[in-house]
């Protein structure tokens, strides 16, 4: 079979051109169904994978969530009928621990409970029935939510870093974009005996050209950002994410009255284009290293980029979503009790403390699981984003954008 490398350069010789958007390339290094990252390497995720995410630290993550989602129960006037439907599931992992949890202290909520995930890779799917086969889950599409259908919350977690973005750049003043094309000194070397590891060779290299759709041109004055101007100097290169906005209508027309959390790492639009940002934000994983070149192990490493709140919550503003609040990973989960489960741990008798978990090293490894959420230089710092459609404003009334709010724990 060919690798994923040679698929794509067929594609990029078959245009005229001869180059293909930074988002197509991504797509396929990502998505391709045989032989895209997440087809390959679906399993090999958490410690002894490319990364790790809350859900691969501890069950509290998920368990925190399953509170935060029986308040919005509570506020939507407990409906007969709520739907949780989790958007990129990964391993599963999430979803296992909320629906324990909810079965195990919220019986209420869970027999009534609609549980369903949309998920692209298929090899997530199967991984995802395994984990989940004791539950009741179903796997849609978005074709399954007619408009105004959802009653509940659709949320993710480390979701839309992954969406495909377009590459831009300054020349001359002006916006260009990035392209990929072939790097035919780098093609040709593979072909023949050489020291150097194929992944190091760069198989394709960027190209410069004319914005590929009109939407690039007109999202900054969308975000207020003015770009380009003189602040920005030639050679200035920054992403663009326009499938997160293609994903953020698809639900907010399929939602009746609810809830969207989002939770992933990102900025705010002038943290994101600041000038000094000036060679964008795109990140690869490979074996719990990260750099920033994307041409390298195709198909083989995953592909990131920050998000861009400001556009979620502007786009949902246009399709008639309001927002909660935003706010750091950190004091959305102290908010929901995280503290004082850190509290329990060092309390003998306490709730969830030692007689739960008798085992020293058990104890300091979910106190250090917990900690990790919190980290504001790692995952505390991520971002959550609640918004919201037919529910009174601040009806969450924990949750605030003013970040001196008191929080529980």
């Amino acid at each position: 079979m060919p690798s994923l490398a040679h698929f794509i350069t067929t594609h990029i010789l078959d245009q005229p051109n001869g180059c293909i958007t930074f988002a197509d390339y991504m797509e396929w290094a990502l998505y391709h169904p045989v032989m895209g990252y997440y087809a390959t390497r679906a399993l090999d995720m958490g410690k002894k994978g490319d990364f790790v995410t809350a859900s691969h630290l501890s069950e509290d993550f998920g368990q925190l969530l399953a509170l935060q989602f029986v308040q919005m129960w509570n506020v939507l006037g407990k409906p007969q009928k709520f739907t949780l439907l989790e958007m990129g599931a990964g391993q599963g992992k999430v979803a296992y621990d909320i629906l324990k949890f909810l079965g195990q202290h919220h019986d209420d909520l869970y027999s009534i409970l609609d549980y369903a995930i949309i998920e692209r890779s298929a090899q997530f799917v199967n991984l995802q029935q395994q984990v989940l086969r004791d539950f009741s889950v179903r796997w849609c599409s978005w074709d399954d939510f007619p408009p105004d259908s959802i009653v509940g919350c659709c949320f993710s977690n480390e979701l839309v870093d992954a969406f495909p973005v377009h590459r831009l750049t300054i020349q001359n003043g002006e916006l260009a974009e990035l392209y990929v094309t072939v790097n035919r000194d780098g093609w040709s070397k593979l072909d023949q005996p050489h020291p150097v590891p194929s992944s190091l060779i760069h198989q394709f290299k960027d190209q410069i050209g004319p914005l590929s759709t009109p939407e690039l041109g007109s999202y900054f004055s969308f975000v207020g950002i003015n770009l380009p101007s003189l602040m920005y100097e030639d050679g200035y290169v920054t992403e663009v994410n326009l499938a997160a906005l293609d994903w953020l209508e698809k639900i907010a027309v399929r939602m009746n009255y609810g809830y969207l959390l989002t939770i992933d790492y990102g900025h705010l639009s002038p943290q994101y284009y600041h000038p000094a940002r000036c060679q964008g934000t795109l990140q690869c994983y490979y074996h719990h290293g990260h750099h920033p070149d994307p041409y390298r192990w195709v198909g083989q490493q995953d592909i990131t980029c920050h998000v861009d709140f400001t556009a979620l919550q502007r786009q949902g503003e246009r399709w008639g979503l309001k927002t909660q609040g935003f706010t750091q990973q950190a004091l959305f989960l102290m908010s929901l009790g995280l503290g004082d489960r850190l509290v329990a741990l060092t309390t003998p008798n306490g709730d969830g403390n030692q007689s739960d978990l008798s085992d020293l090293n058990m104890i300091l490894q979910r106190r250090d699981a917990l900690q990790a959420l919190i980290n504001p230089m790692g995952l505390g710092n991520f971002k959550v984003l609640i918004q919201s459609k037919g529910v009174a404003d601040d009806s969450l009334t924990w949750f605030s954008t003013d970040p001196v709010t008191p929080v529980r724990g």
